[in-house]
């Protein structure tokens, strides 16, 4: 079984910045396409970013585009997100994913594995 653990949510003010990491334990994150999902009350799991196994592919919502930043840490088996210039429109709760295969998805269906997900709150 697959255990993703995710880290670094919280409250921020409009403008500021957060990291999300995504600890993969006994396992290599080099090996998986993974992805960062979000999902507000009432609304879907959507897309944040994702990221290829290899690392040398990337996407990006456009609402996060210019502002979000999605990497892999081979040497720690650890996903991040590094967030800039948070909106409140950014509030939810985000998920770490996970599949086997190569490349990434950007449909939440398409991974395997996810994590217990970590709330990230942008306040006025």
């Amino acid at each position: 079984q697959v255990h993703l653990v995710e880290s670094g949510g919280g409250l921020v003010q409009a403008g500021g910045s957060l990291k999300l990491s995504c600890a993969m334990p006994g396992r290599t994150v080099s090996t998986y396409g993974m992805g960062w999902f979000r999902q507000a009350p009432g609304l879907e799991r959507n897309i944040v970013a994702a990221i290829s196994w290899g690392g040398d592919t990337t996407y990006y919502a456009d609402s996060v585009k210019g502002r979000f930043s999605i990497s892999k840490h081979n040497a720690d088996n650890t996903l991040y997100l590094q967030m800039h210039s948070l909106k409140l429109e950014d509030t939810a709760i985000y998920y770490c994913a996970a599949r086997t295969g190569t490349g990434y998805r950007i449909v939440a269906d398409d991974y395997d594995y996810w994590g217990q997900g970590t709330q990230v709150t942008v306040s006025s």
